[in-house]
């Protein structure tokens, strides 16, 4: 049962139903996480802007959605998880590669290192350290692609919260939490 009002175009005011238009018309469909954003439409502004900013980053559209995932996972959010599994389908994630990045890795080397660096900036809120920073960097992500990482991390855990504490309905009934995020922990470069 939903703790937070899903807003749709039957209760909706005239901001709200403007708002969930306009979503309809651009994605096909209004996810229940947005419809509970619409609450307020002032946080569903930010979360789309954020998005939309976001999404236009350099970070490949894969990436993106293994980092999500990622974050799902580790915050077991169910919504999130089913939301994020049908994104990586679209940009051609595998089923076996979409595991791997629920359970903190990837089967591109370099998707795995962006991975465990989302999933150790969530886990120490930022506090990450300098080896995970040099190992970015070896990886070839630049500083720019480091604080997109991070902005993906803070939007996921955003959205996993809000689905958390609504008790949202799943858009999706096809998707299950493994619920085996690894342990993070920061460490530096053996002397």
């Amino acid at each position: 049962m939903n703790r937070i009002s899903i807003i749709d175009h039957k209760n909706a005011n005239a901001e709200q139903r403007k708002m969930l238009n306009s979503i309809q018309s651009s994605q096909g469909i209004v996810p229940n996480l947005l419809k509970v954003f619409v609450n307020s439409p002032v946080a569903l502004k930010a979360f789309l802007g954020l998005q939309g900013v976001s999404n236009a980053g350099s970070l490949s559209p894969q990436t993106r959605v293994r980092i999500a995932l990622a974050i799902a996972e580790q915050y077991s959010s169910e919504y999130c998880l089913s939301l994020y599994t049908v994104s990586g389908r679209r940009v051609g994630l595998t089923g076996n590669e979409m595991t791997s990045n629920r359970s903190g890795s990837s089967e591109d080397a370099r998707a795995s290192i962006a991975i465990r660096l989302a999933l150790s900036i969530s886990k120490n809120m930022g506090d990450i350290s300098t080896f995970e920073l040099i190992e970015a960097r070896e990886a070839g992500y630049r500083d720019a692609d480091i604080v997109e990482i991070i902005t993906h991390v803070g939007m996921h855990l955003l959205a996993s919260m809000l689905s958390k504490a609504s008790n949202i309905d799943i858009d999706s009934q096809d998707v299950q939490p493994i619920y085996t995020s690894p342990t993070i922990t920061k460490s530096e470069p053996s002397p």
